[in-house]
C-alpha cells in the first residue's frame, strides 16, 4: 500500500504521484482514498476531471464502487493551474483524456510545493500507451500500478479489452463495453477478433 510522503518544509517542493492500471482496477478508488486522507488532515485540496467524463456525476469523481469526492470539470489542463491556486493537494482523474500539456501542469504544481495525485488508464483498448500517461509516469516521483481481476482466467489483469466493434480511441463505458484481461487472455482475444474480421472480409 502506498504511504504518503512526509512533507519537507525546508525543500519547498511538492511531488507527483501517478495511479495507473486497466479498467476496473481501482484507480479512482485509490485516488479518492488518498485525497480523503489529505482532506481529513485539513489540507486544502482540489480535484479535477476532464469535461469528457460525465458517466456518473458532473460535480464529483466517482469510482465503480460509488465512492466519490467533489470535483471540478475542466475543458483543458491549463485551467487547473488557475483553479488550483492556494491548494496543498491536487487530484486529477482520467488523466489519459487530457492534452499533453497536463504533464507540464502537474510538474509546475509540484515545483510550486503542491502534492499532485493523478489517476488514469496507462493503456488504451489496443494495449498501446494512452495519451500523456507515459510522460506523466516518467516524471512522477511515485507510480502505483493497480490491477483488476481477469474475467477469463482469474489472474491479474492489466489490459482493458473492448467488447464492442467501435474502433474509436475514446469510448466511455462500463462492463457492457470493456472487460479486464490478463496478458494471455488479451492476446487470445485480440487474435480471435482479428481472425473474425478477416473471415468477414472474405465473405464480402
Amino acid at each position: 500500500m502506498f504511504i504518503e510522503k512526509a512533507s519537507n518544509d525546508k525543500e519547498q517542493f511538492g511531488w507527483v504521484e501517478v495511479i495507473c492500471g486497466s479498467m476496473f482496477s481501482g484507480k479512482t478508488e485509490e485516488l479518492i482514498r488518498r485525497l480523503k486522507r489529505a482532506q481529513f488532515a485539513n489540507q486544502k485540496i482540489e480535484v479535477f476531471k476532464p469535461i469528457i467524463d460525465v458517466r456518473f456525476d458532473n460535480n464529483s469523481v466517482v469510482s465503480h464502487d460509488s465512492n466519490q469526492i467533489k470535483s471540478t470539470i475542466v475543458q483543458s489542463s491549463d485551467e487547473i493551474l488557475t483553479l488550483a491556486n492556494g491548494c496543498e493537494v491536487v487530484g486529477i482523474d482520467e488523466a489519459q483524456f487530457f492534452d499533453d500539456e497536463i504533464v507540464t501542469v502537474c510538474n509546475s504544481l509540484a515545483n510550486s510545493g503542491v502534492r499532485v495525485v493523478v489517476a488514469g488508464l496507462d493503456m488504451d483498448f489496443k494495449g498501446n500507451p494512452f495519451g500523456p500517461m507515459p510522460n506523466l509516469m516518467a516524471t512522477a516521483e511515485y507510480v502505483t500500478k493497480v490491477h483488476a481481476v481477469c474475467t477469463r482466467t482469474g489472474g491479474l489483469a492489466q489490459f482493458s479489452f473492448r467488447k464492442t466493434s467501435d474502433d474509436s480511441l475514446v469510448l466511455l463505458g462500463e462492463v457492457d463495453e470493456y472487460e479486464p484481461l490478463s496478458r494471455g487472455a488479451f492476446y487470445k482475444a485480440m487474435n480471435n477478433e482479428t481472425s473474425q474480421k478477416n473471415k468477414n472480409k472474405k465473405k464480402i
